[in-house]
């Protein structure tokens, strides 16, 4: 029997994860000494509280899980002789999969009859999101793990995201952005504009002066990249910036056509290191 598993970075949702049959590992943050594991200390996540405390200067920190963590995930698959898929945040950006990795081992020992596999989306958030969903359409279609992975080899590197950041304190404290100049948040109205490499890691492209050179470069990127946009997703990101993310939604629709856009909030946990009022968008490209 094929089990699913994601997790709270890549943006899916408990009623979403239901829909699909994932199992959904939270990835916690920690705020003042608190450590917080969204779905699991709280039902619904309030995208708009959250990231007001992170206006009024509240500064997050993250965290990887343990080895014995994951076995909890796990051990229930593997004990049923499951055929198991993780479909996860990018291991680049983590040392946390080192923890799984220990956790697996320990697990394909003692019930070899399991099957574990991992689909590394090579991002977070938004694109993490859009290749979740495309795999738990696959598995409604009736696709086996074999098709999956055979699928994911080669379209994982086909959704290309890129966002623009509106206070650089977040990213420049986490060091998650290659290429981040580290004087660049004190340029009024300057937006850096990073997009999630090959490798899976967060590097940035430049940056544009204003939010809408922001949006421009985002737009422009869709009609640049984009590749079969009418038979996959657009999905939208913002951490608390619904009216800015519409209005990249319209201007997408303006200018392409209509299309299966998605708006997605940006979980607490990815949003610790973004911050607040930071848009990007995720599609089908001719390549990232």
């Amino acid at each position: 029997m094929l089990k699913l598993y994601t997790d709270t970075d890549t943006d899916i949702t408990p009623s979403l994860a239901a829909e699909y049959g994932y199992s959904l590992i939270s990835m916690p943050y920690s705020i003042e000494a608190q450590t917080t594991y969204p779905y699991v200390d709280f039902e619904t996540f309030d995208a708009h509280a959250f990231y007001d405390r992170l206006r009024g200067g509240v500064l997050p920190t993250t965290s990887a899980i343990s080895k014995e963590q994951y076995i909890q995930f796990f051990e229930k698959d593997f004990a049923a002789g499951n055929q198991i898929l993780y479909v996860h945040f990018s291991r680049a950006m983590t040392n946390t999969f080192d923890a799984m990795d220990q956790a697996v081992a320990e697990l394909r020992e003692k019930y070899p009859a399991a099957r574990f596999e991992e689909i590394d989306t090579k991002g977070i958030t938004t694109i993490s999101y859009a290749i979740v969903r495309e795999v738990g359409d696959l598995v409604k279609a009736g696709k086996t793990l074999d098709e999956i992975l055979a699928w994911a080899a080669d379209e994982v590197d086909h959704f290309a995201m890129y966002f623009f950041a509106d206070d650089l304190k977040f990213f420049r404290r986490s060091g998650r952005v290659g290429g981040l100049a580290a004087t660049m948040g004190t340029l009024i109205g300057v937006r850096p504009l990073i997009h999630m490499s090959q490798e899976g890691k967060m590097i940035s492209v430049g940056t544009a002066k204003g939010r809408p050179k922001a949006i421009d470069f985002l737009l422009n990127k869709v009609g640049e990249l984009g590749d079969d946009l009418q038979n996959h997703r657009i999905c939208i990101g913002h951490s608390d910036a619904p009216e800015i993310a519409h209005e990249l939604g319209r201007l997408i629709e303006e200018k392409y056509g209509k299309q299966n856009l998605v708006y997605v909030d940006v979980n607490p946990t990815a949003g610790s290191h973004c911050g607040p009022n930071g848009v990007g968008v995720c599609f089908h490209a001719k390549h990232r």
